[in-house]
Order: C-alpha cells, then sequence, then structure tokens
C-alpha cells in the first residue's frame, strides 16, 4: 500500500465527553471478556473541509486486564496531534504469542504533519506487530518501531510540506503478565503498583539530558520552560534507536499501566496519577485524569490508556 492511501486508514481518537463512548469504556470494564466497540476517525490527508467521519469496529478483550483509553484535545488546541490503539489478535493461539499491545503518541510539525505522524505511527507498529512471525514480543516491538520511523520518514521526504514531521510513541506488549516496552520522545509509561507510581521511560528531551549531566534537579525538570523540546522522535533524521526493556517485567494482580502523552503528565504529578488509577476502574479513571488536566488549563492535547492487571 502508499504511503498517502495508508495514512487515510482508520487512526484512534476517543472523545472524552462523547456519551457513546463513555458507555462502551464503562461496559468494558464492567464486562472485560465481552467484544468492545472501538470507535475511531478517518481522516483524509491535506484535506481542508472534509468531514472527519466516527466508525465502529469491533475487538475482543479477553479476560486478564481491564483497559480503557481517551484522547481529549484540551482547551487551548484548534486540533488533536495524538493517537493511540489497542490490539489483541484474534486467534487464540497468536494470542498466546503475542498477547496484547497498547500504543500511544503525540505528533509534531504543526498540524496536519503531527496528526499524520502519530497517526502513521501507531498504525505502522501495530500492522507491524501483527504481521509479523511469531518472535519475542520485544524483538517484534523493536522492529515495529524502525518500520514506523522508516514510514514516517519516507511519507515526510514524499510530501515537502510535512517536512519535519514526526512523533513520539510509547507501547507496551503484554503476555502472561510479563510487559515488555519500546519507546521514543517524551510519552510516559507508568507501572502503578501499591499506591504508587514508577516511571519506566527516560524522556527524551533536552531538559532530561540536564538532568542528566546534573546541571539541574527532577523537581526542576519538571517546571522548566524547555521541557518539551525533544532530542529525538520517530520520523525525524535517517536512523534513530528506541528504548526498550532489557527484559519482561513480571506484573503482579492489582498493578497498573497508564501509557501517557505530555499533556497529561505536564500537568498531573506522577502520585497523582498513581491516586486517581488506584482507586478508580480504568474507563473513570480516564475521564478524571483527563479533567483534572483540562482544569489545570489542558494546554496540549490529552492522550493515555490505563490497564488494570487482574
Amino acid at each position: 500500500m502508499r504511503d498517502a492511501e495508508f495514512a487515510r486508514q482508520w487512526r484512534s481518537s476517543f472523545k472524552v465527553d462523547d456519551k457513546c463512548h463513555r458507555k462502551s469504556y464503562a461496559l468494558l470494564a464492567r464486562n472485560p471478556r465481552q467484544f468492545c466497540i472501538i470507535p475511531v476517525r478517518l481522516g483524509m490527508l491535506s484535506s481542508p473541509g472534509t468531514k472527519q467521519l466516527t466508525e465502529t469496529k469491533l475487538m475482543r478483550v479477553r479476560e486478564g486486564v481491564e483497559v480503557a483509553g481517551v484522547s481529549d484535545v484540551g482547551c487551548q488546541r484548534a486540533n488533536n496531534e495524538d493517537s493511540y490503539g489497542y490490539w489483541e489478535p484474534a486467534s487464540d493461539s497468536e494470542y498466546e504469542q503475542k498477547g496484547r499491545l497498547a500504543i500511544v503518541a503525540d505528533g509534531m510539525g504543526g498540524h496536519e504533519g503531527g496528526q499524520e505522524a502519530s497517526s502513521l505511527a501507531v498504525q505502522t507498529i501495530q500492522e507491524s506487530y501483527a504481521e509479523a512471525s511469531a518472535a519475542d514480543p520485544q524483538s517484534l516491538l523493536i522492529a515495529a518501531f524502525h518500520a514506523a520511523h522508516e514510514r514516517i520518514h519516507r511519507f515526510a521526504l514524499e510530501h515537502p510540506n510535512l517536512r519535519g514531521m514526526g512523533t513520539t510513541a510509547t507501547a507496551i506488549a503484554l503476555l502472561s503478565k510479563q510487559l515488555c516496552y519500546c519507546h521514543v520522545g517524551d510519552s510516559r509509561l507508568y507501572l502503578v503498583r501499591g499506591g504508587k507510581a514508577s516511571r519506566l521511560t527516560h524522556d527524551h528531551s533536552y531538559v532530561n539530558r540536564l538532568v542528566d549531566s546534573g546541571v539541574i534537579t527532577p523537581e526542576e525538570a519538571e517546571v522548566h520552560p524547555q521541557r518539551h523540546i525533544l532530542t529525538t522522535a520517530l520520523g525525524v533524521g535517517p536512523e534513530f534507536s528506541p528504548d526498550a526493556s532489557a527484559q519482561p517485567i513480571g506484573l503482579e494482580p492489582g498493578d497498573v499501566l497508564v501509557l501517557c502523552t505530555d499533556g497529561l503528565w505536564g500537568l498531573v504529578a506522577d502520585q497523582e496519577i498513581a491516586n486517581v488509577v488506584s482507586g478508580s476502574a480504568p474507563a473513570e479513571a480516564c475521564r478524571a485524569l483527563v479533567e483534572l488536566a483540562k482544569q489545570r488549563g489542558g494546554s496540549d492535547n490529552i492522550t493515555l490508556q490505563v490497564l488494570r492487571v487482574d
């Protein structure tokens, strides 16, 4: 499939204020063995005035985890440049090899460039992971990130008005209570256990370099005015090397995983995130965290997924 055509495919964009979507997530949280209605948005590249259509797809969500996700434009942006996706294989035999996949991405490069970059990232990572021959999930994630990087980079070269487009991406593979992840940029993955949040990813940002070199403290980094300047992203430059888990991380019943873009963590502290997801079902936690970020200004798009291990 040509990249221009690929970019017109389904992209995830859940709206927290949509009653139908709220209902779907509430049902999912209570009935994790049921089929879940997943709403998606269909967009067209560089087509001013094109209508955004909402469609639904059925996806089986197996028992063992409760999952919910949301993406909100926030209070100050006209467009949503974030994307996210959740995937499980249709067949049980493939599920036993690949488990579950969840992704968030935060695009950059202007309205059209950022939107297309994050959409391409989510779709390419999901396609690559799903279509690959059986292998360990960590290797599949790394290969999927390289495929996404190459596709976005090539797409930008073919569309000069979109050069400079790129995106963060954070993805997890969850198989038999074993977690693998892959990451680039400053979207984050948290593991919440016993009410405490542990950040598993390392921000690829200018400010984080200052922290690593001892110039500023982690606390100063959280409020630094340049904290959102990235040092690497999918699709930017001919080569890149994503971060990945050194080995699978064992999960325990009650653990909660949170994948989010900086529109959330830039306004809501790590411990606040932990408090909300520890005391609420995933769907309720998603809504509460988005509303908390918007109460504090909602300066960026806000996207997250919450997965609670049974």
